[in-house]
């Protein structure tokens, strides 16, 4: 029995969550991880990502590429008014930290 699942954000706000393409400092290869990232970045490949993941991206320039189902789902490109109601976690002491790793553990656990 399937089961359909909606997400939207609620009209006080929301954490804004994302994906990031990151390199170790060390890393071997780095001039071929550029050209991979690149190509990744690239507007025509960027927007056949978001149509497959149903996620956003970064490169406004991928935008017109990007299929009209997923470009106009307000969950997935939120208007202005709703993305200015986003915020990201700063940085906590590692206290805290701890405290949420084990609540969220509990959620996912059921316990």
């Amino acid at each position: 029995m399937a089961v359909n699942v909606s997400y939207f954000i609620p009209k006080e706000g929301a954490l804004a969550f994302f994906d990031v393409f990151a390199m170790p400092a060390d890393a071997k290869n780095k001039d071929e991880a550029y050209q991979f990232l690149n190509y990744l970045m690239r507007p025509d490949v960027i927007a056949k990502i978001s149509d497959q993941v149903f996620y956003a991206n970064g490169n406004k320039a991928s935008t017109p590429l990007v299929s009209e189902t997923i470009r106009n789902n307000p969950a997935i490109y939120p208007p202005a008014d709703v993305f200015a109601k986003l915020f990201t976690l700063k940085v906590q002491d590692p206290k805290i930290d701890r405290v949420r790793t084990r609540a969220w553990t509990k959620v996912k656990s059921g316990k």
